[in-house]
């Protein structure tokens, strides 16, 4: 078959619900992680505020240098299986097991505690990267339609944003039914749990997708090169740091969510249903993304739902602690607005590889994608630490009806720290210049040289 055949056979309803799949299995890991990570360190493995923050933010810092590496390795893996397809299989299960050791409390002392939990989660966050990288490559090789993509892309949020409500609704449920008075033992089951799960998928997504956009040319460069390409992909820089202000924009109202409601609103009993009711909005908005990129094209859809959100998440300031539904139809509204974000910015990182092998002839699918996390961890990882810091900084103390001072500084988190955020995305993303029809020029340039070949 000839590429241009592999090209146009996009992939059919089976190999895009897989891949969908795929974000459910990894949204076991980073939903927790965004979620409950940091009042699991809190709250039961007893770190405080400060300790957890700043583990949080050094972990994520060094491993955030392990997803270029990842990306220069799996844009030159060579298996029978493709490039990015073996990895699913390789490292499904050591990120099992990395999973169940981090939410594991060892008796220990306080610094070996502490040391446990920087092994721990270093390595989970490692073993994530080697998975999740050639993960996220795949939706470029599968198709180059870019419609194809953003729909393919629609199908992975819409999993992932599924798989981040399973998170938040079953994992307080988990924990108690599984561990009863031992949270400990709770934590260590549900993440055993969720390993499996995830396990079961990503197999699943290894045997029915199949890689179908190949390289002009082999890669015989160094992954220096790879990098100083990207530095050089004005499309790429602006997703670079577009995702790094969205991720903080979502990581503090993710991280803070948990203390608003425990602590805040004095309901810790629905923290999991407002979670949920956040992810599930999440799913649709993904949902109808290719309906409403038909309409309005990416760049200026993007501006106008960060634009939404920053107004809507300020808004959360002003509502009283007891006007519960005010919050949950708030938390809605901001769910379906962020819902398309992913598979947008996605879609478009696809379209930045594109654009690098047009201008430099190389194709480095996996490193473009790679760097995208590099931006992504390291915003989670600076939203976990300015949380962790405003409460250290506010007086905060585990389990125990929290200072004025305390519950200001958790509203301001899910309100207008996030809001004005998620402003300045909108902001750097009109300076994105790689349009539908620029995008359609390029891709018509790169069939004829591949057609020449």
């Amino acid at each position: 078959m000839t590429q241009d055949a592999k090209t146009a056979a996009a992939p059919g309803w089976p190999e895009k619900i897989s891949y969908g799949s795929g974000d459910f299995g990894f949204n076991l890991y980073w939903t927790t992680i965004s979620a409950f990570l940091l009042i699991f360190y809190t709250d039961s493995f007893g770190l405080s505020a400060a300790a957890a923050g700043t583990m949080l933010l050094t972990t994520k810092l060094v491993d955030a240098f392990a997803d270029p590496i990842m990306g220069a390795v799996a844009d030159r893996t060579r298996t029978k299986w493709g490039r990015f397809r073996p990895w699913l299989l390789w490292a499904a299960v050591p990120l099992a097991a990395s999973g169940v050791l981090t939410f594991t409390t060892p008796d220990l002392d306080s610094t070996a505690k502490l040391v446990y939990a920087y092994a721990t989660f270093a390595l989970m966050m490692v073993i994530y990267s080697v998975i999740n990288i050639p993960y996220g490559a795949l939706s470029g090789v599968l198709t180059n339609a870019p419609q194809a993509r953003t729909q393919l892309n629609s199908f992975r949020f819409v999993g992932g944003f599924l798989g981040g409500t399973f998170v938040t609704y079953m994992t307080p449920k988990l924990v108690k039914a599984l561990g009863g008075a031992d949270e400990v033992l709770g934590w260590q089951l549900t993440m055993t749990i969720y390993g499996i799960i995830a396990c079961v998928l990503f197999v699943t997504l290894f045997l029915t997708a199949r890689e179908r956009v190949e390289p002009i040319a082999e890669q015989k460069v160094s992954p220096w090169k790879d990098i100083g390409d990207l530095l050089q992909n004005r499309p790429w820089l602006i997703m670079f740091v577009l995702a790094l202000v969205v991720m903080v924009t979502i990581s503090t109202r993710m991280g803070a969510s948990a203390y608003y409601i425990k602590y805040y609103v004095g309901r810790p009993d629905q923290t999991g249903l407002f979670l949920t009711v956040y992810g599930g909005a999440l799913a649709a908005g993904s949902l109808i993304t290719p309906l409403l990129t038909r309409l309005i094209d990416k760049r200026r859809l993007l501006i106008i739902l960060m634009v939404l959100v920053g107004i809507l998440s300020s808004v959360f300031v002003f509502i009283p602690k007891d006007q519960i539904m005010l919050m949950y139809g708030l938390q809605i509204a901001i769910g379906l607005c962020l819902g398309p974000k992913s598979p947008l910015t996605f879609s478009m990182y696809a379209d930045c590889a594109d654009y690098n092998e047009w201008k430099t002839g190389r194709r480095a699918t996996a490193m473009t994608f790679a760097a995208a996390t590099f931006s992504q961890k390291l915003g989670g990882a600076l939203a976990s630490f300015v949380i962790a810091s405003v409460l250290a900084s506010l007086g905060y103390v585990a389990n125990q009806a929290q200072s004025g001072a305390s519950q200001t500084g958790i509203v301001w988190l899910v309100s207008v720290v996030p809001g004005a955020m998620a402003l300045l995305a909108a902001v750097i993303m009109c300076f994105y210049n790689l349009t539908d029809k620029r995008l359609a020029d390029i891709q018509a340039a790169l069939a004829e040289r591949k057609a020449q070949k």
